[in-house]
């Protein structure tokens, strides 16, 4: 898996509405970080709003959610005196709904990222402080300590550990989208796609996976239709007009884009779902931290909390990425193998 060129497409393929990147664009002028993204939401003590200020992509929804003493004792000693917990999101310039992007107030950054960190620091019983960066500013954030942690679908990596250290959050999943009237689901199976017309993006990670099923389909006889198009109104055209039956992206992006096509005269739904990582390895994506830092473990325990008291799976419900949902989340999980980071 080329994890960048996935999230290249990611972030290419989900900003469907001109709204979200008109509100995006006030963030970018403030250079490589902002801080306009750090309001809060008025909810009362004890609670996260999760969902807020969407702009439609989310069901607004308030946790309640409190300090765990055994899990606070076991931050780094100059984390807990701060009493803020630094998260780092980069959605610089335009952003990546459904996980963070400029909310409907023109200045809050919201998603299901940015939710995330907000409920793992209540856990840690800290100030959550939010920090908007380039993707690239982001890791530089992180390298210097101006960032304690990143919720930003970073994908845990074999590369990536020599210098980070994870508490995994999410799968990292591919899916297919079809229109709602559609009776075809993906099984699994690459067998299933055979008659079928699907779009990707060129480049990407999962056109790398979907070519390679194309060709096996062609071994034996079968035959899968692979069509590109240069923007996603021209996709969502062909797929509403039937001049293709799916198009396969990353699932957080799908999942916006079916929410936003809910009440249209052409809505879509997700008919199956396939690792990041391949079919040998579920692709995970993780909470980030400077290795060594000691944070990895007090946000995955933090983590673990919030799916055992079902905020954690309150939240996935929210933002419409239920089938992302990880069991436990675990510190420094096997991730993409060096020769496929």
């Amino acid at each position: 898996m080329r994890t960048l060129s996935l999230r290249s497409r990611f972030h290419r393929g989900v900003i469907a509405s001109a709204v979200v990147a008109s509100l995006a664009a006030g963030l970018a002028a403030c250079g490589g970080d902002s801080d306009a993204a750090t309001k809060t939401d008025s909810a009362p003590a004890g609670t996260v709003t999760v969902g807020a200020l969407s702009n439609g992509a989310a069901k607004e929804t308030q946790l309640k959610v409190t300090e765990v003493k055994s899990i606070s004792a076991e931050l780094p000693k100059a984390v807990a005196e701060s009493g803020k917990l630094v998260i780092g999101v980069g959605a610089l310039p335009a952003g990546f709904p459904p996980l963070a992007y400029v909310g409907d107030d023109q200045k809050t950054l919201t998603g299901a990222e940015p939710d995330l960190g907000r409920l793992v620091a209540a856990v840690l019983g800290l100030k959550p402080e939010v920090k908007n960066s380039t993707w690239d500013n982001l890791f530089v954030g992180i390298d210097s300590g101006k960032v304690d942690v990143a919720f930003s679908n970073v994908t845990d990596t074999e590369e990536r550990k020599k210098k980070y250290e994870f508490a995994s959050y999410r799968q990292d999943n591919l899916a297919f989208e079809v229109l709602n009237k559609s009776t075809w689901n993906f099984d699994g199976n690459y067998e299933n796609l055979a008659g079928q017309t699907v779009s990707v993006g060129a480049g990407t990670n999962q056109e790398k996976i979907l070519l390679e099923w194309k060709g096996k389909l062609e071994k034996e006889g079968k035959k899968l239709t692979v069509k590109y198009f240069q923007d996603n109104n021209s996709l969502y055209l062909a797929l509403s007009s039937g001049k293709i039956d799916a198009y396969f992206g990353p699932n957080p992006g799908i999942a916006y884009h079916v929410t936003q096509v809910a009440k249209t005269p052409n809505p879509t739904r997700n008919a199956g779902k396939f690792s990041g990582a391949g079919a040998t390895l579920q692709g995970l994506i993780a909470a980030t931290a400077k290795k060594d830092s000691g944070l990895a473990k007090p946000v995955a325990d933090a983590i673990n909390q919030l799916i055992k008291d079902g905020q954690y799976a309150k939240w996935l419900a929210a933002w419409n990425l239920s089938n992302e949902a990880v069991t436990t989340s675990q510190v420094n999980p096997p991730g993409l193998p060096l020769d496929n980071s």
